[in-house]
């Protein structure tokens, strides 16, 4: 089953669920919650940092699988949570990187927006873009922290479908612009 496969699976989370896991990351839930926040913070950057796509969506796939397996772990597992978390997060990217070859990716840019080129190449990506897919791209990143999850339901909703399926549409968006910018690069290395 590739990653796209598994990111379109609808994991049976249920709040009995939610709650054991949270309680396994630290029994005080304000504690649990701020080690929740911290560990996904750091699989976006692993996968990120790996060259990803979809960063987002890898990082929570790799959550709802560790979701899952709690009521089987807790009990006898030993240790820092986060660090099962890390092992499940290479096996998704070992997933990813099987689904299909990868461009390299361009080298590190020089500034907050890369270097000129890259954002001429992304500005004209963006403006290839259908404009019903450039629209979500531009809601689907719109706020930031608690804001952000609330507006991405809420857009979740007005479209009719459920939060997995949007962060599914945004990776593929993203992954398609991601291809866009890195052929335009190649084009404008070769002049």
């Amino acid at each position: 089953m590739n990653i796209r496969t598994r990111l379109k699976k609808e994991w049976n989370l249920t709040q009995k669920t939610f709650a054991r896991f949270l309680n396994w990351l630290n029994p005080d839930p304000d504690q649990a919650g701020e080690k929740y926040e911290e560990i996904r913070r750091r699989l976006i950057k692993i996968f990120a940092c790996r060259g990803c796509g979809c960063p987002e969506d890898l990082a929570d796939e790799t959550i709802n699988r560790v979701i899952n397996k709690v009521p089987e772990i807790a009990e006898s597992y030993e240790g820092d949570p986060a660090l099962y978390f890390y092992g499940v997060a290479r096996n998704v990217h070992h997933e990813y990187l099987r689904e299909k070859p990868h461009p390299p990716q361009p080298p590190p840019a020089d500034g907050p927006f890369g270097t000129e080129e890259e954002y001429e190449c992304l500005e004209q990506c963006m403006e290839n873009l259908q404009a019903r897919s450039k629209e979500l791209l531009l809601q689907y990143y719109q706020e930031e922290k608690g804001a952000k999850i609330k507006h991405r339901k809420r857009l979740a909703e007005q479209l009719g479908i459920e939060p997995n399926a949007l962060r599914i549409r945004a990776c593929r968006i993203r992954m398609d612009l991601h291809a866009c910018v890195l052929e335009c690069l190649q084009n404008v290395a070769s002049k």
